[in-house]
């Protein structure tokens, strides 16, 4: 990628941040304009084309990255996670949503069940939520003691920092979401039968607790924005916004280069010779489309 490319990318991608952090410039989501379908389809194809440039390179040049998704219930992590990996293959983009602690896990050392999936060489992992559960709803639903997550919020910006020592590019995003929306998503879980299963009894117990996040979420900045690792805040009012502003902004964060393409030709299939197609009686699916 040329210097004068690379200056355009960066100053599209440092523009759309601008317009994403809440407090930045520009009226940005506040207008209540939604982006179309049409405008979304055809930037998220331009960056797609880039994200496959990141993947070659990452692969090529045997980068490890991490990217950390948080933010409440109903954010939009789990649709920008899917905009990000739907055009790149899985064996490069690994994502990383952990269930509830089995009994075993819960007397090992915190950060330990999250090690064994950090990124090795040519590796792209994507944490949908991470060892930040504990200092969000951990701490919220009182699963955990305000000592141990004190401990954690000590803890956790050194162990950081040894990830980004040890050659890990450490890329942390929190998707902010305002109350009317969250209630607006929620609500359409529960309403539209192909979203019953996003709406967890953990999703409405929390809910409530709106003031409870904040707070936690004000103290894990205060403890965890450090200049190693830190936080980048999305407004996700707009969930076709805040994707494109996330990839973008992503794009701008990996050195990457454009890897030369080698020109592929079909080669000829070889003739029929002596084969004949059977007279089995396939089952058929159906057609009924």
């Amino acid at each position: 990628m040329g210097k004068k490319a690379g200056k355009k990318k960066s100053k599209k991608a440092a523009e759309a941040v601008e317009a994403a952090v809440p407090g930045g410039g520009g009226d940005g989501q506040e207008s209540g304009a939604r982006l179309g379908n049409k405008d979304y389809e055809r930037e998220l194809k331009t960056l797609h084309v880039e994200l496959v440039k990141l993947q070659r390179w990452v692969v090529h040049a045997g980068l490890k990255v991490c990217i950390v998704f948080e933010g409440r219930d109903g954010a939009g992590k789990g649709g920008t996670i899917k905009a990000i990996t739907e055009r790149v293959s899985p064996r490069v983009f690994r994502v990383v949503a952990l269930p509830a602690p089995t009994e075993r896990e819960k007397t090992q050392m915190y950060i330990q069940r999250y090690l064994p999936h950090f990124p090795a060489a040519g590796e792209i992992v994507i944490f949908d939520r991470s060892w930040y559960n504990r200092a969000g709803v951990e701490r919220v639903m009182g699963f955990t003691p305000e000592d141990k997550v004190k401990a954690f919020l000590n803890a956790v910006p050194l162990v950081e920092k040894a990830m980004v020592e040890s050659g890990i590019i450490l890329i942390k995003y929190w998707l902010e979401v305002s109350p009317e929306e969250q209630t607006r998503r929620l609500t359409a879980r529960f309403e539209d039968g192909r979203k019953t299963w996003k709406l967890s009894p953990m999703d409405l117990k929390s809910y409530s607790r709106w003031y409870d996040y904040s707070r936690a979420r004000d103290d894990m900045f205060a403890a965890t924005d450090t200049a190693w690792a830190p936080w980048f805040v999305a407004r996700s009012e707009d969930k076709k916004r805040v994707r494109l502003n996330i990839i973008s902004d992503l794009l701008s964060r990996i050195p990457y280069q454009d890897l030369p393409v080698e020109k592929i030709d079909l080669p000829k299939r070889q003739k029929p010779g002596d084969y004949v197609e059977p007279k089995y009686p396939y089952k058929y699916v159906e057609e009924k489309f």
